[in-house]
C-alpha cells in the first residue's frame, strides 16, 4: 500500500470512529465494537483492492435508544386522548468521496432517505457542498437532513477538555426547568443551532441543552442554553 493511500484509510477510519461515536453520543444504538473499530479491521473491512477506503461501504444505520426516544417524545396535550409518538427515528449516514457536491446529490440523499423511511440522515462530504445546495436542504421534508464536511469529523469536539458536557433535556425536562426558575424559554440564555456542539448533538430549534462545566469553587455548575 502506498503512503498516500496508507494516509488517507488513516484519516477515514477516524472519520467513521468519530462519527459513530456521535451518533451514539445521541442516543442512537451502537456498539463498543461497532464504534472503536481498530485500524487494521477498518482497512479489511472498508479497504479497496488498492488499500484505499471505500467510502461507500462506511454507510451505516443505527436505531434510537428508548431513552433517545423519551427525550424526544412531546408533552401529552390537556384534554389529548392519542399518547404523543417520538419524533425521532432511524438514522442513516453515507460517506460521499465525489469532487463536487451539489443539488443533485442532496436531493438523491433525500430520495433514498424517504424511500427507506429513515427519519434522519447524515451526509459527511470529501467536498464542500455549494452554496445553493445547503439552501435546498429545508425544502427535503419530511426527513431531516445533515451534512458533515469529512475536515469537521477528523476530531471530536466532545472530548476536548475546554468542550463541557452537554446533555439534551426531554420536553418534560425543559418544562420543568422553567417551571421551577419561573421563566419563559425565551428568557434563558441561546445556543445557535450551528454552534459546533449543538451540531455534534443535531440540536433542534426551541430544545434546551444543559451545559456541565467544572469550578474549581463549585466542583460543577450547570447552566442551559436554548437551540435557536
Amino acid at each position: 500500500m502506498g503512503e498516500d493511500a496508507n494516509r488517507e484509510l488513516s484519516r477515514m477510519w477516524r472519520i467513521l470512529r468519530n462519527t459513530k461515536q456521535m451518533c451514539a453520543d445521541r442516543g442512537y444504538l451502537l456498539t463498543e465494537d461497532e464504534i472503536n473499530i481498530s485500524l487494521s479491521d477498518f482497512a479489511s473491512q472498508y479497504g479497496d483492492e488498492n488499500g484505499s477506503p471505500s467510502r461507500a461501504k462506511m454507510a451505516f444505520t443505527a436505531a434510537p435508544s428508548e431513552a433517545m426516544q423519551a427525550r424526544y417524545t412531546p408533552i401529552a396535550r390537556p384534554g389529548a386522548t392519542e399518547i404523543p409518538q417520538a419524533e425521532i427515528g432511524t438514522i442513516h449516514v453515507e460517506f460521499s468521496g465525489d469532487a463536487s457536491v451539489g443539488i443533485k446529490q442532496l436531493k438523491q440523499f433525500a430520495q433514498l432517505l424517504d424511500e427507506k423511511n429513515f427519519y434522519t440522515g447524515i451526509f459527511v462530504t470529501a467536498a464542500k457542498p455549494t452554496a445553493s445546495a445547503l439552501k435546498i436542504i429545508p425544502s427535503l421534508l419530511p426527513t431531516i437532513m445533515e451534512v458533515f464536511n469529512e475536515d469537521d469529523l477528523l476530531v471530536n469536539i466532545s472530548k476536548h477538555e475546554l468542550v463541557p458536557k452537554h446533555i439534551l433535556l426531554s420536553p418534560e425536562e425543559k418544562r420543568y426547568l422553567l417551571t421551577r426558575y419561573r421563566l419563559k424559554e425565551t428568557q434563558l440564555p441561546r445556543i445557535k443551532i450551528d454552534d459546533p456542539m449543538a451540531r455534534y448533538l443535531g440540536l433542534r430549534r426551541a430544545q434546551v441543552v444543559k451545559i456541565i462545566r467544572k469550578s474549581e469553587t463549585a466542583g460543577r455548575y450547570a447552566s442551559y442554553r436554548w437551540a435557536i
